[in-house]
């Protein structure tokens, strides 16, 4: 049996934890130790979770540990999945078993897949990426590592997401677009263009803003 660890013990973080729990392998294949954060109050008020560890950077791994890192911040995930990788972790996909995911869809390792999200045929997603709730992944569609892709949102077949790529609620990326490393878009964005990397879009039509 293998040990989940969850890294970051925030709003995101308790996500996880529930999504883990209606995953499969969840009882067979692993169970779940506990959380890492370097806030060390960060579940206090919070009742029924499994205990907070030790902080991120202070823990040791153990044999049969697995990992998956919650945070939402796709830089921020991309940095500490990459630490601690280098420090010898091994990391768990989390996939709901609410999720339906179509033939011939590989996904990287450390990816969370949450409830009544649909992944269409030959979709390609990279590590440590975060699709959740009543997300659609349309057929032929490539995401990028330590992308995060929230609820309600559409990619349209055949879109490409680059690596560290925020999607935002309720937002549409339409037929073959590509958009760039580190971009995010804005909620309830219809993006029609492709988008350069490191910029932020918003609108419908969706446009770069600051």
């Amino acid at each position: 049996m293998k040990h989940l660890v969850i890294i970051g013990a925030g709003g995101m973080g308790r996500c996880v934890y529930c999504i883990a729990k209606d995953a499969f392998g969840y009882g067979e294949e692993f169970d779940i130790k506990g959380f890492l954060d370097d806030n060390p109050k960060s579940l206090d008020g919070f009742e029924g979770y499994p205990p907070l560890i030790s902080s991120i950077s202070d823990y040791k791994i153990e044999e049969d540990d697995v990992f998956v890192c919650s945070f939402g911040d796709t830089k921020t995930k991309k940095r500490i999945s990459s630490e601690m990788k280098d420090k010898g972790a091994v990391f768990q996909t989390i996939i709901s078993k609410k999720a339906c995911v179509s033939q011939n869809v590989e996904i990287g390792d450390g990816c969370i897949i949450a409830e009544m999200a649909m992944i269409c045929p030959d979709v390609v997603i990279g590590a440590h990426t975060l699709i959740l709730n009543f997300a659609v992944i349309g057929h032929d569609c490539k995401i990028g590592e330590c992308c995060r892709i929230d609820t309600h949102c559409t990619m349209v077949g055949g879109t490409v997401l680059e690596s560290a790529v925020t999607v935002h609620t309720s937002s549409v990326i339409n037929h073959n677009v590509t958009v760039g490393e580190g971009a995010m878009v804005g909620a309830c964005s219809f993006v029609i263009m492709n988008v350069k990397p490191e910029t932020t879009v918003f609108g419908n039509p969706a446009k770069k803003i600051g």
